[in-house]
């Protein structure tokens, strides 16, 4: 027990001293146990490649320049149309979440569309737009748009009534109530649905590029597929789980904390 205690101390000393170790070690055991796995050959190598292969064609892949630019178009599509569906959901949920006849004729429909599934609206998309950027963008924004419209209207309902009535009294217009009242209590919530937003769009992107994209990095995977190749389809998925990981544990997620910290309506 005593051996365990200093080990766990010895542990969270690291851990505060560099950080990144706190998101590095977890892994190890993942990846020794994948390992040993492997170099045990309890499975072909063609179905089940160990850490070397995959590194190995990592390298491979970013040194022929495929890896890099089948990222770059994920990625680029990922911010075009999570921009748009942030810059739609935002007011969107601003409106709903301050007016009452907005929120009567808005939300139905909203809920709605909200249980069509994203994937649900490729085969008519299709037809529309064909195989191309328009209708990969057109499932982005409609799958990050639910998230931030739900997290914006119950940030905004989440202000208490009394502080906008107290500014009103106090001779402030209602623009300015939204603007400084209404918006900076309900940033926090805010937040929430980008960041919960921006992971089902990834998510989306991925399955609507094996589908339908002629690039990106849900095309590498689904075109290793067809060749056979395990290890680039691994390769992805690592891709995939690091990339989000570090954009959401270093970016998004200190963002969410350090606006409630500052904006949220913290009660003691």
């Amino acid at each position: 027990m005593n051996l365990l205690l200093q080990m766990w101390g010895g542990y969270a000393r690291m851990t505060r001293r560099w950080p990144a170790l706190a998101a590095v070690i977890p892994f190890i055991p993942v990846v020794a146990l994948w390992t040993i796995v492997a170099e045990a050959g309890l499975f072909p190598r063609a179905f089940f490649p160990g850490p070397a292969d995959v590194v190995r064609s990592f390298v491979t892949l970013t040194y022929k320049g495929i890896l890099p630019d089948y990222l770059q178009d994920s990625l680029i599509r990922l911010f075009v149309g999570a921009s748009v569906g942030m810059a739609l959901g935002v007011p969107l949920g601003i409106l709903i979440g301050t007016s009452r006849w907005a929120h009567r004729i808005c939300w139905p429909v909203l809920l709605f569309f909200q249980a069509i599934g994203d994937i649900a609206w490729l085969p008519i998309l299709l037809i529309w737009f064909g195989f191309g950027l328009t209708t990969m963008t057109f499932v982005i924004v409609y799958t990050v748009l639910f998230p931030v419209v739900l997290n914006t209207v119950l940030g905004v309902e989440s202000v208490p009534r009394d502080l906008g009535r107290a500014a009103l009294c106090l001779g402030a217009s209602r623009a300015r109530v939204l603007w400084e009242v209404t918006l900076p209590g309900a940033l926090p919530n805010i937040i929430t649905g980008l960041r919960n937003g921006l992971g089902y769009g990834w998510r989306a992107l991925i399955a609507v590029e094996m589908i339908v994209g002629t690039s990106g990095i849900g095309f590498m995977m689904f075109d290793a597929r067809r060749a056979g190749s395990t290890v680039e389809i691994v390769l992805g998925m690592i891709i995939l789980g690091l990339l989000w990981y570090v954009v959401d544990a270093w970016i998004l997620a200190p963002l969410e904390r350090a606006t409630g910290e500052r904006w949220g309506l913290v009660t003691s």
